[in-house]
């Protein structure tokens, strides 16, 4: 028989110990747990990247928690820092549910990104502090981007705390909904590396420069994204 734990870091194959688990589980288990809390209460430092640093309408981290549509907009202030311009893309770096994702990811994904997209006119990044995912397409309709993809920490896992997702979006504003973008999900050490992660999203955002469209209509029109993964595409990224 497999040894199960052999192929994923899910909590399968504990073993047991009367009607429990083994002690080092248990203490595992209340670990995993601890740091998928610290992760979700964790405020985001400096990430190295420049840029322009914004805030949510949530005025600080409990009540992000609280109010999520808080998270989803700016607040005035932030509003008034950015310029409109004509952007082929813009990309947004939020600290969402595990701002430790963010500062272990972004930059190394970021700097793949943009020495691959050599020839776009990219937008300013922005930074967000207390941001969810719709806050890009407020950001993306203010900077007259055509598209946006939104770097921000995902919801941790006892397996998985600090995952980066990034979620594409073509002719941003607000008021988009989730099967309108596309997401590249479980970037970290463990899952997704930056180099294919950085491979999905040019990919991505390539056909949706050249469809004009994101989501479940990309998905259906852009096929399987294995090609990418496997470097067959032509994507430089060194």
């Amino acid at each position: 028989m497999p040894n199960l734990r052999s192929y994923t870091e899910a909590r399968v194959a504990l073993g047991a110990v009367g009607h429990g688990v083994p002690t080092v589980e248990a203490l595992r288990f209340r670990l995993d747990h601890a740091r998928a809390r610290d992760a979700v209460h964790w405020e985001m430092g400096p990430l190295g990247i420049g840029g322009i640093e914004l805030r949510s309408a949530a005025r600080n981290r409990a009540e992000y928690l609280r109010r999520p549509d808080l998270g989803r907009r700016l607040d005035a202030n932030s509003r008034g820092l950015l310029q409109r311009g004509r952007f082929d893309a813009a990309f947004v770096v939020a600290d969402g549910l595990s701002a430790l994702a963010v500062e272990r990811h972004a930059k190394p994904l970021l700097d793949r990104m943009t020495r691959a997209l050599d020839g776009w006119t990219l937008a300013p990044i922005c930074v967000v502090r207390q941001g969810r995912v719709a806050i890009g397409d407020e950001i993306g309709e203010l900077l007259g981007s055509a598209m946006v993809a939104v770097l921000i920490g995902e919801r941790p896992g006892l397996s998985s705390h600090d995952s980066l997702g990034v979620y594409l979006t073509y002719d941003p504003r607000p008021g988009r909904t989730d099967a309108e973008r596309n997401c590249i999900s479980n970037i970290r050490d463990e899952g997704l590396s930056h180099d294919v992660a950085a491979h999905r999203l040019l990919y991505l955002m390539r056909e949706a420069r050249a469809r004009r469209i994101t989501g479940i209509g990309l998905e259906e029109e852009a096929g399987d994204l294995r090609a990418a993964d496997s470097g067959l595409l032509d994507i430089p990224l060194k």
